[in-house]
């Protein structure tokens, strides 16, 4: 694969990774609700289930989902529920009036993370899409090795993608600190979450739906 192709493709890769979507809101709310660190594990989580969906796009999985409505609209609506689970969650925190100050520092709290932002991303469709529609742009119909110029071409967009998220995650963890001077906001932090939660629950279970 030449240098101009991979700048092509990181250029036009930065430019969707910046742009919010479902995976920086749930990484900024993180960061902003339970810590800096909590957002960075969020990067990782996410970033771990783009593996699953390169690993799937090399072995043709993507092409299934992209094929098949049906298989489309179910895994949407099975990560629209998850979304709407964890806004639930969120809120009943904040109903019980648990203030956690410095969950960041809690081993099990940031695995919970980790976990959440893995399956947030694989249960993504798009993202899948993504790697079925756009990345065959940049690959040499007559290349020897497309499996190969595949998981390269992933692995700059996971390499952009830690970047990008990233800051997002610092730029939500210093939110994050302004709103802890306050203990009202503080409070409140677990309600704000769990609408921002619901409200993409709702957008990815309500977003276009699929074209065959």
């Amino acid at each position: 694969m030449s240098t101009t192709t991979l700048l092509a493709f990181a250029a036009a890769a930065l430019l969707l990774l910046v742009i919010p979507g479902p995976a920086v809101m749930y990484i900024v709310t993180r960061s902003a609700a339970q810590g800096r660190k909590a957002g960075l594990v969020s990067v990782a989580g996410i970033h771990l289930g783009t593996v699953v969906h390169i690993v799937a796009a090399m072995i043709g999985l993507s092409a299934i989902l992209a094929a098949s409505a049906t298989a489309f609209t179910v895994v949407k609506l099975v990560g629209a529920a998850y979304l709407i689970w964890l806004g639930l969650q969120s809120i009943r925190s904040y109903q019980r009036g648990k203030v956690e100050t410095d969950v960041s520092v809690a081993p099990r709290r940031l695995r919970r993370v980790f976990v959440d932002a893995v399956v947030l991303n694989v249960l993504n469709p798009k993202t899948a899409i993504f790697f079925l529609s756009f990345v065959p742009q940049f690959i040499d119909p007559e290349t020897a090795h497309p499996v190969l110029d595949i998981a390269t071409l992933g692995a700059v967009f996971i390499v952009l993608g830690l970047v990008s998220d990233g800051a997002y995650a610092l730029a939500g963890g210093w939110v994050g600190g302004r709103l802890r001077r306050s203990p009202r906001l503080q409070r409140r932090k677990d309600l704000v979450a769990g609408g921002t939660y619901l409200g993409l629950g709702a957008f990815t279970a309500l977003a276009g739906g699929h074209s065959s």
